[in-house]
Order: C-alpha cells, then sequence, then structure tokens
C-alpha cells in the first residue's frame, strides 16, 4: 500500500474533504475542508476526482516523506515550502518522488494551506466522507490531526496531469489582514436593538485565539439586547433563546460582547441568539482570516448571496479551463 511518511505533523494538520453533508439531523457538522476553493483547486492541479481528500494545514504545515512517484500541489495560505530544502511554487503542480521530503518553514499570508496529493489521502470514509472531526474523534487518520510518525495512506493515482501547470495570479485568492464577510441577517436579530446590530455591521472586529475549525471568537464592541421576560426554555442571559439550529457560517453573541462566527465542526444548535449567517462564498475568506487580522460584516440579501455562489462557481470554472488550455 502506498503511503506518505509523516516527519512532522505541523500545528494541526488534518485529513478533509469536500465535507459530510446530509447528517445535520442527527447533530453531526460537515467538517471538510474550511477553505473549499483552495481545496478544489488543489485536487484540479494534481488530477484528483472532485471529493478527494486532503490535508488541511493550520499555520505551520507539516514535513512529509513520500515512498512512491505523485504529483502534489500547495495551495490557500502563502506559505514558504521547500522540497528536498529547494523552494517550491504554490498553486501549481510538482512531481514528487520515492524519498523526496516536502516542508512547510511558515506563512506570509492567510492561515491555512492545502496540501493535495495524486491519488487522494485514502482513510477510510466515515459517513460518507474522510473528513476528520476531531471533537468526537471520528474520520480523517484516526479522529485527529497528525503527529510526528504516522503513515498515511494514499490511493491510486490516475494518469498524472503535467508538471508545472499553475493556476493564474489572477484567479487565486486575495488573503488581506482585513477580510470583509457578507452576511444575511436573520434568525435572531430581532433580539439586538437597532443600534447594536448597526453598531455590529459598522464594528471592525479582531480575530482573537479562540479561532479554529469550531468556530472563530471575535472582540471589539458591546452589543445590546431588546430587554424582555426571557420565554420558557430559554436561559436567564439575554443572548440566550429557546434552542435553535446553528446553520454553518452563522453568528452567535453570548453576552453581546464576543461574538462567534459558527464553523464546519460547530455544534448544530443550541440555545444563543443567531443573528446572521455569513454566506457560503465567504467561509473561504474567514478560513484565511488569522488571530490579530480584523474581520467586518456587510449585510445582503439571499439573492447576492446566491450571485455570490454562482460567481464562485464561474471562478472555479475559470481554474479548470486555465489548467486544460496548459495540459494541451
Amino acid at each position: 500500500m502506498s503511503e506518505v511518511m509523516v516527519r512532522k505533523g505541523g500545528l494541526s494538520t488534518t485529513v478533509q474533504d469536500a465535507g459530510r453533508d446530509g447528517q445535520y439531523a442527527i447533530g453531526m457538522p460537515p467538517s471538510g475542508a474550511m477553505d473549499q476553493f483552495s481545496y478544489e483547486v488543489a485536487n484540479l492541479l494534481v488530477g484528483n476526482d472532485a471529493g478527494a481528500a486532503v490535508l488541511e494545514a493550520t499555520y505551520l504545515g507539516p514535513e512529509l516523506e513520500f515512498t512512491d512517484a505523485r504529483r502534489v500541489a500547495i495551495t490557500g495560505a502563502d506559505s514558504a515550502v521547500t522540497l528536498n530544502g529547494e523552494p517550491v511554487g504554490m498553486w501549481r503542480t510538482t512531481s514528487v518522488g520515492a524519498g523526496d521530503v516536502l516542508a512547510f518553514q511558515g506563512i506570509r499570508a492567510g492561515a491555512r494551506p492545502y496540501i493535495a496529493v495524486s491519488g487522494g489521502i485514502d482513510v477510510p470514509p466515515y459517513l460518507g466522507s474522510r473528513s476528520t472531526y476531531m471533537l468526537t474523534g471520528i474520520g480523517g487518520f484516526g479522529g485527529r490531526a497528525l503527529a510526528d510518525g504516522d503513515r498515511v495512506p494514499l490511493g491510486e493515482p490516475g494518469a498524472p496531469p503535467p508538471e508545472g501547470i499553475e493556476v493564474p495570479a489572477r484567479l487565486r485568492p486575495e488573503l488581506p489582514d482585513a477580510v470583509e464577510l457578507r452576511l444575511v441577517v436573520g434568525l435572531c436579530a430581532y433580539r439586538l436593538t437597532e443600534e447594536a446590530l448597526k453598531s455590529f455591521l459598522d464594528t471592525p472586529w479582531k480575530v482573537t485565539k479562540d479561532a479554529d475549525r469550531v468556530g472563530y471568537r471575535l472582540r471589539g464592541g458591546t452589543l445590546g439586547f431588546i430587554e424582555r421576560e426571557q420565554p420558557f426554555g430559554a436561559g436567564s442571559d439575554p443572548a440566550n433563546v429557546v434552542d435553535l439550529g446553528y446553520p454553518v457560517g452563522s453568528v452567535q453573541v453570548p453576552g453581546g460582547d464576543e461574538p462567534i462566527v459558527l464553523l464546519n465542526d460547530a455544534v448544530t444548535g443550541g440555545g444563543y441568539a443567531t443573528i446572521g449567517t455569513v454566506i457560503s462564498a465567504d467561509r473561504d475568506r474567514i478560513a484565511q482570516a488569522r488571530t490579530g487580522s480584523t474581520v467586518s460584516f456587510a449585510a445582503v440579501e439571499v439573492d447576492a448571496a446566491l450571485a455570490a455562489r454562482r460567481e464562485r462557481r464561474a471562478r472555479l470554472d475559470e481554474v479548470r479551463t486555465a489548467l486544460s488550455a496548459n495540459v494541451r
């Protein structure tokens, strides 16, 4: 069986794919790659089928030794990457052979690099996905982040794409330190005062150290709630409501002072007011926001969210077309 040897696991490197969709009804979040655009492009670069599993790292990526010939590609966060000590470009297809070592030295911008290997990461699927959900220890490689000495199985690669094909710079995502996120206001936004909702949208929020695959905790202001007698079943905090479902990307405001954007590994429901939901096309952006950076929110309607999703798909189609032109 082909495999890749993990010399160093990095800060937090997990196996992820397109996600474990369709399980929300049993309380199972989707997990999957936080930055879906970078994930999909990484697979395109190495000739993998859609949905193949890759490695998602956080801040500091792993050090990997290959045992056979493969194609690899690194996308996502702007990272300093070497192959056998020599710099390797991102957003391009690179060849590796038995004994070659791919290593990460750190990131210059963004938060999460993605490493795709031709053939994909061949861990057993769980509920239809190879994604890791670390809160309960399921999926991926033993339900956990990679550790030094692990040997990760690889699938059988198809016909290898040419080495050196790359994504044009104009189609690569920007990685700013200040990120604007489009948000559909709703669910429990009625709990905030009109002034508080305006303040939420006008405030540049700082990403705290409590920012991971479960959610991003933000700091920068205090939001006021409309006074009321709490209904039966709700807690005493003014941010409490009777339990409801949490869409991926929803923003809750416990206490009114530290909004939390709930992401791929978050619980699926609870009793805090959720005042809006970050649109799916912009979850790639928050996935690349790192501690100390700022995020702001812009209210949009559902039609604008759907248009943004179509634009994202069109951009992926442009990437496919550009890569196909390079192959010819």
